[in-house]
């Protein structure tokens, strides 16, 4: 009994502790609105459900993240926590979610994505908000309460309201600064900023910022251009135009006058300047007078009219190309024939030489008169020059000397003939004309003392062609011509072939005939026969022809290979033939000889296949008798006495026959058993007389006893 009240004691905690068993069903974030303004507050509100096997408390831990990062952790017993962000930025805008634990188990929401809209007002601050014309406003956006990147945006406001912008991006600071320069006209700046910013969550742009006045300083005035020069002024008359400004305070300001683009006079430090001239024609036009401080300009304009007090001269020659000691007459006058001094003047010098203090003059002229000559003519003080007349002397030209580039009179067909034609006295330009014959190829005009160059292509074959140039220039009666230069022109060599006699094979010992002919090519050809892979060549001879035949005497075998022949001429330029391949074969002599030599190797060869037949024919032929007769005895002595053999054979019985290859059974090798216990006598006979054509084997043969049947 009391082991059963104790096994219940131990599982009441474990019956308990399945009495408190829960489970997360659902995790839920919400928000009021996905979309808030700038400035407004975000209220996250993380909900959660549970299921629990009975009534009891549990501690929830809450959890907040943004973009997955951590926020705000917070643990409670109610099912739901809250999370206030207040004010909202944009910033702020992103992915949310929250988690919750309890009793060792845990759950997440799904993704809430809230985003923020607009930014908050940028602040701008001006570093100076008083300047001078010619410096710089320097300016401060910042964007405090929102995080970047971001692009700063600055306007300048101008009176009209036209803006004049300028952009800045910052990627990680929250602000941006920019300079301004101060121009010329201006006095109250008015600058705002507007800040963007691009990022995942979308685009936003903020208000246009608080409006920065600054105040500028002008240190001087607008200058003032005057004349103190009577209003109708007459060359010959003063004039002086000045310039003036007022200084806010002392400035190390810079004054200039200036006509067109060229400055007359200039001052540093004053506050006027003054030009003073005679008044002349070229003094006409418009005057500016300009005052600078650093960056800062200001101008203003002035038109000047001056009255023409006398025309400008006219100079008239009599001629401007003139021959040499021809008359020159030159005449100078104004209209409206004012009373002035009148010079006539000659250039160069720069500063000319003065020829005659008159309104005409008279020259015979020479070569060197060839210049630029002008009138000057003189009223109070004012100078006046007419338009420069150009006046040329021409001396006649000399012989012209024809010449080649080269200096060789030997041209190549198909190449490009430089003639030089030069005279070497002659007023330029001067007028060069080739002629080949009588035809004119090419004029050319030369305008210093130089000579003419000429190209003349050789296209067709003349031993000789013939050139002369002649030379002219304006001279009334120049034209003179050179000596006649003759020019060789000599064709290339082309088209070559080599052959041989006889073709490709010669006997060893015997003579060869080479020739080698060119197609086309201008004489003397210098022929030249080589054997490949040898430098020197084996035949050179210049010939007044386009063939040449060359024969090689005794050709043995090391004569054999390949040839090829060369040809040139004063063209400088080598053809060579394709490769020729000599074989060298026997004499007749040395083929009769080796004929004789195998027709007796053929006989010799005969003669002993005879013999060798007749041997045989002759050891079958007693071995036939022997099988029908049964003395064979006697036909062996008959065999020894009938002298057609001078060698005697021998045979160790009746019944077998020894050739020298071919052993044949007789007949009496049939028989039987009788025939072999029969009794047989022999008679031993001896030889005395060697056999000469035996070989040494056959003699030790011989000379033994043979037994022969009785």
């Amino acid at each position: 009994m009391y082991f059963a009240v104790l096994m219940i004691l131990l599982h009441c905690p474990s019956l308990k502790a399945q009495d408190n068993v829960i489970t997360i069903n659902k995790v839920e974030l919400t928000v009021p609105s996905p979309k808030v303004k700038n400035g407004k507050s975000i209220e996250l509100t993380c909900i959660v459900d549970i299921s629990k096997s009975a009534s009891f408390q549990i501690q929830h831990a809450f959890s907040f993240y943004k973009d997955d990062s951590p926020l705000y952790n917070t643990t409670s017993e109610q099912d739901r926590a809250r999370y206030k962000i207040f004010p909202a930025r944009f910033a702020d805008s992103g992915s949310y979610k929250c988690s919750v634990e309890a009793s060792g188990k845990s759950k997440s929401s799904n993704d809430l994505v809230v985003q923020v809209k607009g930014l908050s007002q940028p602040k701008l601050t001006a570093l100076k908000t008083e300047v001078t014309e010619g410096e710089v406003v320097t300016l401060r956006c910042e964007e405090p309460e929102e995080k970047p990147p971001f692009i700063f945006l600055f306007n300048k406001i101008s009176p009209n309201q036209q803006l004049q912008a300028k952009k800045k991006q910052e990627l990680k600071e929250n602000f941006a600064s920019v300079d301004f320069p101060v121009e010329e006209g201006d006095r109250i700046l008015r600058f705002h900023c507007i800040v963007t910013v691009n990022s995942a969550v979308g685009f936003e742009k903020s208000e246009a910022s608080n409006i920065t006045l600054v105040t500028v300083v002008e240190p001087f005035s607008h200058p003032k251009l005057t004349s103190k020069s009577p209003w109708n002024v007459t060359e010959g008359d003063r004039i002086d135009i000045v310039c003036t400004t007022i200084l806010a305070r002392k400035y190390e300001i810079e004054i200039l006058i200036q006509k067109d683009r060229r400055i007359l006079n200039s001052t540093r430090g004053q506050n006027s300047l003054t030009y003073s001239a005679i008044a002349t024609m070229e003094d006409n036009g418009n005057y500016t007078c300009k005052v600078e401080l650093g960056r800062v300009s200001k101008t203003t304009s002035m038109n000047l009219v001056v009255e023409e007090l006398f025309a400008k001269p006219i100079l008239t020659p009599s001629l401007t190309d003139l021959d040499e000691n021809q008359r020159l007459s030159l005449w100078c006058h104004i209209n409206g024939s004012p009373k002035a001094n009148v010079s006539i003047i000659k250039r160069p010098p720069k500063n000319g030489t003065l020829l005659k203090t008159s309104s005409n003059f008279t020259i015979q002229v020479q070569v060197n008169d060839t210049g630029s000559y002008v009138c000057r003519a003189e009223i109070k003080g004012i100078i006046k020059e007419s338009n420069p007349v150009q006046i040329t002397v021409y001396a006649p030209v000399s012989e012209p000397v024809l010449s080649v580039a080269n200096l060789s009179t030997e041209m190549v067909l198909g190449e490009t003939l430089m003639l030089r034609c030069q005279s070497m006295s002659g007023t330029p330009p001067i007028n060069y004309t080739l002629f080949r014959g009588n035809r004119l190829i090419h004029t050319i005009t030369v305008f210093n003392n130089t000579y003419a160059e000429f190209r003349d292509k050789q296209t067709k074959l003349n031993n000789l062609r013939e050139y002369r140039c002649e030379a002219s220039n304006r001279h009334a009666y120049a034209k003179r011509s050179s000596y006649k230069m003759n020019i060789t022109v000599i064709a290339p060599v082309r088209n070559i072939s080599f052959g041989s006699l006889p073709h490709g094979e010669v006997e060893d010992g015997g003579n060869i005939n080479f020739l080698c002919i060119v197609g086309e090519g201008s004489l003397p050809i210098n022929f030249r026969i080589f054997k490949e892979n040898d430098q020197k060549p084996l035949f050179n001879e210049s010939k007044m022809e386009t063939r040449v035949l060359w024969q090689k005497e005794s050709f043995s075998k090391q004569d054999a290979g390949k040839y090829f022949c060369e040809a040139s001429n004063r063209a400088r330029a080598t053809v060579r033939s394709n490769l020729l391949t000599v074989k060298v074969i026997l004499a007749s002599w040395q083929k009769g000889f080796i004929a004789l030599f195998v027709l007796a190797v053929i006989a010799i060869a005969a003669s002993g296949f005879w013999w060798y037949w007749h041997k045989k024919e002759k050891g079958k032929h007693p071995s036939m008798e022997m099988s029908g007769s049964t003395a064979a005895t006697n036909s062996t002595s008959e065999k020894q006495a009938s002298g057609q053999n001078h060698y005697t054979e021998f045979y160790p019985g009746p019944g077998y026959i020894e050739d020298s290859e071919n052993p044949v059974k007789s007949a009496d090798e049939n028989k039987g058993p009788d025939h072999e216990s029969a009794e047989v006598e022999y008679t031993e006979v001896e030889v005395s007389t060697p056999d000469p054509y035996k070989d040494s084997g056959e003699n030790r043969h011989s000379d033994k006893g043979v037994s022969l049947p009785a």
